[in-house]
């Protein structure tokens, strides 16, 4: 039965709001005046390190996706007609659209390229420093490594918004940010999986597991499925980049009006070959907006009006379309069992290959620039090299690191300066992690360092692009 009743409630972890009105206007605010949420304007898209205020950052993708994410959810409150929420529809549209300004604040600077980054170092180097300290093997040991090797923007954002930030949100809000039901330490799902797709990536760590359940207890989430509203903030992030990719390539002159005109229609034939098709839906808006503005606009701002025409109308027949797919299988949505994005429901209709045609256009010729994969190349080398500079802190046995946080002399005067740069508001996350352990139990010393290393991961991932490159050169002393 669909009840949305038990989805959009109060509950939160601290001070619940009676009113659920109230309550999704106070989540509104708490994200909108978040200092994590105010950093992704310094945040890598697309385009690492950008100079160039007109190319979109991670804030203004992300505004972007919060308006497609309205209109979604409003157009499928219009196709439901009597089906009412029953006064829910502001908690319905909100929540969608507050999903979608959350969904890319865990990522970290220079954009996902930096998530390989992360991964690799902790991986190669940072399970070093622990196999020194923590030489003997387990169950528990494994489990702390694979978390810490699958550093994932999604998982990141749930830390943030519960223990970083401590953004106390309604626990609807929360789930609706659970894009991927699968902790960072649980093996990647088989193909035959029933929720395969919802477990591809990370989406949560160790360290907020409990959290987690306790969100899911609450909205009655079963194991493995996802919360129904994100749904539709992951169809508003995936129609906002088809255009905006494009729209970015041309202000940064890698593409012209001309150089799109022709990669779609070479694209298109291409995509139409593969599945059988003979698909003309992408093409004949491109063909009347490419002729109108060739026709009726001076040079300079031939793109921007091609653009703002074809995404009028993309958008548009989208937006319906995900709608209708939301409604049609509402009960599996609702449930959170519905094992795959909205906009990959047909592979071979008109909209799926209008999307796979922009997606490839967006990796053959946009993500592989040379210039792109350049900055990609420095922003590597500026996390790995950070990483680096902070590494004494993670070859301290536990009693040197609680003597380093009480201001205690201890032999490695390095990790003495170091620790006075991270955030005092990580520090504290750390230490109400540790205060929650049994220093007698089996497998603090492991648990310990694991919630060092998470320190660490939080301050250089947390950090923005301009700020990890001033750091990274005060330390080298560049």
């Amino acid at each position: 039965m669909i009840d949305y009743r038990k989805k959009l409630t109060i509950h939160r972890e601290l001070y619940p709001i009676d009113d659920i009105n109230n309550s999704v206007e106070s989540d509104r605010g708490r994200i909108f005046s978040a200092p994590a949420f105010r950093r992704l304007q310094k945040r890598t898209q697309v385009f690492p390190l950008e100079l160039n205020a007109a190319v979109r950052s991670r804030l203004t993708h992300s505004l972007e996706v919060q308006q497609t994410a309205r209109y979604i959810s409003k157009t499928i409150l219009s196709k439901l007609e009597n089906k009412s929420l029953d006064g829910l529809d502001n908690a319905f549209v909100s929540t969608s659209e507050m999903s979608s300004l959350l969904h890319d604040i865990g990522n970290p600077p220079f954009g996902h390229f930096a998530e390989l980054a992360i991964n690799e170092w902790m991986k190669t180097v940072g399970v070093k420093c622990l196999d020194k300290l923590c030489p003997n093997s387990s169950e528990l040991k494994q489990i702390l490594i694979r978390d810490l090797y699958n550093f994932d923007g999604n998982a990141q954002a749930i830390r943030i918004v519960s223990k970083l930030q401590r953004l106390n949100l309604s626990y609807t809000q929360v789930a609706s940010i659970l894009k991927y039901t699968r902790g960072a330490y649980d093996d990647k799902p088989q193909r035959n999986d029933e929720f395969s797709y919802l477990k591809k990536k990370p989406g949560f760590y160790y360290s907020e597991k409990d959290f987690v359940q306790k969100v899911c207890d609450s909205l009655d989430i079963k194991s493995g499925c996802r919360f129904p509203l994100t749904y539709i903030m992951e169809a508003a992030d995936d129609i906002s980049y088809l255009t905006a990719d494009l729209k970015d390539a041309v202000d940064k002159g890698i593409l012209k009006l001309e150089d799109v005109y022709n990669l779609i229609k070479q694209e298109s034939e291409e995509v139409n070959k593969k599945y059988g098709t003979q698909e003309s839906f992408l093409m004949d808006i491109i063909e009347k907006n490419y002729e109108k503005v060739k026709a009726n606009e001076d040079e300079p701002y031939q793109f921007n009006l091609f653009l703002t025409l074809t995404r009028a109308e993309l958008v548009n027949q989208l937006v319906n379309y995900v709608a209708d797919i939301y409604i049609q299988n509402h009960q599996e949505i609702f449930d959170g069992e519905f094992n795959m994005a909205l906009l990959d429901f047909d592979k071979k209709n008109r909209y799926s290959i209008a999307i796979e045609v922009l997606q490839n256009i967006s990796k053959k010729h946009i993500y592989s620039n040379k210039d792109k994969q350049t900055q990609e190349l420095k922003g590597y080398a500026i996390l790995t090299g950070l990483f680096e500079c902070y590494k004494p802190l993670l070859g301290l046995e536990n009693e040197s690191f609680e003597k380093l946080l009480s201001e205690e002399p201890i032999e490695c005067f390095l990790s003495q300066r170091l620790i006075k740069r991270l955030s005092a508001k990580h520090i504290v996350a750390y230490q109400n992690s540790i205060k929650e352990l049994d220093k007698e139990q089996e497998g603090y010393e492991l648990l310990e360092w694991y919630y060092r290393a998470r320190l660490l991961i939080d301050y250089i991932s947390g950090m923005t692009d301009d700020f990890a490159l001033a750091e990274y050169k005060t330390l080298k002393a560049l």
